[in-house]
């Protein structure tokens, strides 16, 4: 059981990690189209592009916390972490539900142009 609580920490970890390497890099890119908003190019796309990147990153981090929350329930499955794990999981299928919803309105207007 103690190799359990090991592979939902490094599980954990690489989620965290996700999120961090989308919020850096979302970071940058939102940098470098500012940059371009003040040389007087529309951004508005661009802007809502990003957006969904983010939420990509945002998601894939949240789906491997949520690994790393399954198995550490697995180790000592209380009623009260039962109930947490139960909560993120819904937590994350109302995000990923309205960004997938996002992402296919999104795909509609690129076809349409």
């Amino acid at each position: 059981m103690e190799i359990l609580k090991y592979i939902s920490f490094g599980v954990g970890v690489i989620g965290v990690a996700i999120i961090l390497w989308g919020a850096i890099l979302t970071f940058f890119r939102f940098i470098r189209l500012e940059y371009c908003s003040l040389k007087g190019k529309r951004m508005c796309t661009p802007r809502e592009s990003l957006r969904h990147r983010f939420g990509s990153y945002l998601l894939f981090g949240l789906e491997f916390l949520i690994a790393a929350d399954i198995v550490h329930t697995i180790t000592k499955p209380t009623l009260k972490d039962i109930a947490v794990l139960g909560s993120i999981v819904a937590i994350r299928t109302v995000i990923s539900y309205f960004l997938d919803r996002e992402l296919a309105d999104a795909s509609h207007f690129k076809q349409d142009d």
